[in-house]
């Protein structure tokens, strides 16, 4: 699934090839949105909330999506190319100089802008966005202080744009086991893990290979994520994974047990 630095970053991508221009053609495939057509209208602006995408349109109308685990979002320079199968298409959107096409988009619906609250006002504090307040966050991780470390993170009401990859290498860098209680954690570590969260998310958004480590080498930016089976960086002990969450919906976590040593 996207993280809230990809997703950070493709609002950034739209709102500078859209933003300002007039939409000559809106194409919404899905049945929801089957007879909405915007053209005629300015695209206001693109922004992220977590790792939910909202495009404000004139008139305070608001297209609101989110990638889910394989969507995304595409710009071409007119005439475009292809987006891939056009089974996959979900939304089109063209101005004079660029089309942008919304592919496996699980969520899109069209919301007024005032009404926005609807679809994202359930997220707690966005670590890329102006409302980020890490007392906020660390005040909502804790109201559940039985609750595994890792699901805390992802859990997108307690701070947005968290996703696995994140989770993993967070829950490494604090030297913590991902299944620790979230509520016996000191204060001290807690503050120090969402201030690695806003420097980590920050130092990615613009970047298309994400590190968490500090090396440039592809093959060393992430420390635990995907690293099943091959040795720490930190202690050379062989990387494990493990699940979490609940049996309908279970996910994976990435970790060290050397590093990331349980607690008795």
């Amino acid at each position: 699934m996207p993280e809230g630095d990809t997703v950070w970053r493709a609002a950034r991508t739209l709102h500078e090839a859209l933003a300002g221009c007039v939409l000559l053609r809106t194409d919404f495939r899905v049945p929801r949105m089957a007879t909405v057509d915007l053209s005629g209208r300015v695209l206001l602006e693109v922004v992220s909330r977590g790792k939910h995408l909202l495009m404000r349109v004139e008139g305070g109308l608001t297209v609101h999506s989110h990638l889910g685990m394989e969507g995304s979002w595409r710009v071409r320079s007119n005439p475009p190319g292809g987006f891939g199968p056009a089974h996959q298409v979900r939304a089109l959107l063209a101005t004079g100089s660029h089309t942008a096409a919304g592919l496996r988009l699980p969520v899109l619906e069209l919301l007024r802008t005032q009404e926005e609250f609807a679809a994202v006002g359930h997220l707690g504090p966005d670590l890329l966005g102006p409302d980020w307040d890490a007392g906020e966050a660390e005040r909502r991780l804790v109201r559940g202080p039985d609750r595994a470390l890792v699901e805390a993170l992802l859990d997108q009401r307690n701070l947005a744009g968290i996703g696995n990859v994140y989770a993993s290498e967070l829950c490494f860098l604090a030297r913590t086991s991902p299944w620790t209680p979230v509520g016996t954690l000191p204060a001290p570590l807690l503050a120090r893990l969402l201030e690695a969260a806003k420097r980590l998310l920050e130092a990615n958004k613009a970047r298309v290979r994400r590190r968490t480590t500090g090396s440039a080498r592809p093959e060393r930016a992430l420390a635990v994520y995907g690293r099943e089976g091959r040795p720490c960086y930190r202690c050379g002990t062989e990387v494990r994974t493990g699940g979490h969450g609940p049996p309908e919906r279970p996910r994976t976590v990435w970790y060290c047990p050397h590093c990331q040593p349980p607690e008795t």
